[in-house]
This record gives C-alpha cells, sequence and structure tokens, in this order.
C-alpha cells in the first residue's frame, strides 16, 4: 500500500481525498517486513479470525480498525511516487512517510501459502516527515499523522473482491471510512501492478521471498518484471 500525495499541507491535517493520488491504494513500500515460511505450497489460504474480519456501518462505510498499530509491521515508505519527478499530479509536498499494517491472522495465512485470505486487512498510516530537531543532523524521520487508507479483501462484499477506505486524521474519535470510487484508478492499479492478488507484495521484501518460493506471484508483475531494467539498489 502507497499514497502519492498532489497537494495539501504539511503537519496534522490531511490532504482531502480528491487531491492526492492513493497509494495504498499502491499499498507498497520499500522497508522491512519479518515473516516465516512455516507450511507446504499449495495449502488452501485459511480464512482469517473473526476478531479480524472488517466491520461496516448500514450505509457501506468500513470502521477504523483502532487497535491496528496491535497487528504486524510489514514496512515503511519514503516519499514514493508513481510518475516522474516533476510531471503532472506528481506533488510539491515533502518526503512523507507510509506506515503498513496487516491483520495477524492473515500474516499468518500468507507466511504459509503466499495467499491473502477473505477479510484480509491492511492500514496504511500516512505521516509527515522532517530532517531537523533534537540531534538529528542528517536523514528524515516521522512526525504528525497526516491521513490514512485501508484495503479490504471481502469476497462477499465486493464482486472485485478488494476495496479501499480512506479516512481523515481527526482531532476526536475517527468516523467510518469511506470507499474511494472505483473508478479513482487504485483497484485498475493494483489489477496491472501487484505482485500477488490485489497487493504490492513487490515492496515487501521478505513477503516477496514467500510468494516466489509458493508460486503466487501475479503472471502480469512476473512479466513485467522480467522485462524491466535492473533496479538501482
Amino acid at each position: 500500500m502507497q499514497r502519492t500525495f498532489k497537494t495539501g499541507p504539511s503537519g496534522p491535517g490531511y490532504a482531502p481525498a480528491m487531491n492526492r493520488t492513493a497509494a495504498l491504494v499502491c499499498f507498497g513500500i520499500a522497508a522491512m517486513a519479518g515473516v516465516a515460511d512455516v507450511s507446504r505450497a499449495g495449502q488452501a489460504a485459511p480464512a482469517a479470525a473473526a476478531d479480524a474480519a472488517p466491520a461496516y456501518t448500514a450505509d457501506g462505510k468500513l470502521v477504523f480498525p483502532s487497535d491496528y498499530r496491535e497487528w504486524i509491521y510489514l514496512s515503511s515508505g519514503l516519499g514514493m511516487t508513481y510518475t516522474r519527478p516533476g510531471a503532472a499530479g506528481s506533488g510539491g509536498m515533502g518526503p512523507m512517510f507510509t506506515n503498513v499494517f496487516v491483520n495477524p491472522s492473515s500474516y499468518r495465512a500468507f507466511a504459509q501459502t503466499g495467499k491473502w485470505p477473505d477479510k484480509t486487512v491492511f492500514v496504511l498510516e500516512v505521516r509527515d516527515s522532517a530532517d531537523h530537531g533534537s540531534i538529528v543532523k542528517g536523514g528524515r524521520y516521522q512526525t504528525g499523522t497526516m491521513g490514512y487508507d485501508v484495503e479490504v479483501k471481502d469476497e462477499t462484499r465486493f464482486p472485485e473482491h478488494w476495496r479501499f477506505f480512506t479516512y481523515p486524521a481527526p482531532d476526536g474519535p475517527m468516523p467510518a471510512g469511506n470507499p474511494i470510487p472505483k473508478d479513482a484508478g487504485c483497484l485498475a492499479c493494483h489489477s496491472k501492478n501487484a505482485a500477488v492478488e490485489n497487493t504490492f507484495v513487490q515492496f515487501y521484501p521478505t513477503l516477496l521471498e514467500i510468494a516466489k518460493a509458493k508460486g503466487t506471484l501475479n503472471p502480469s508483475y512476473v512479466h513485467a518484471e522480467e522485462a524491466a531494467p535492473t533496479a538501482t539498489p
């Protein structure tokens, strides 16, 4: 999950959904994930535990999983974009950190099978960054929360199985999240570019190794990687 912002303030205020390009929604992040390969290839993906199931309001909004920071941390990205620097929509904000979490039962299922079970929930936490403060003389560190995206796999609710929801960074209780419209490009982007199902596992290095071992990489991703130039370390 990764998000690229077009415009908006830094700090606690979150850029409105119409002024940003979803990136969890491009839930892609270059960092670390600690996972163990603990089962046999070809095993069916077990269902996520009931306590991890997503909850919805009567009007179809997603209740924010407030305990997400007790979930499994997958990785973080800094300033990731999906457009060339200076291109239209590439944004003018400073680099932001994006931290990705997934519900524990789905993490365990992926470690066993290389697949995401039904009712998988990802949370993308977006934070501003700073390059000076305290004893810092170089690099960047995370500061205020700017907003959240949540990606849900719910095969009974959504014909396309996956859906994205967006949230502000409120001063008070978190409101339920609005679904990002299907024509916003998020689903199409993930369907075209994701390494496993609808998720950017290519940016989770340890999970990527599991997917390779289990043979669950999307063929379109494999073909694109074979044709792409070698990445710069």
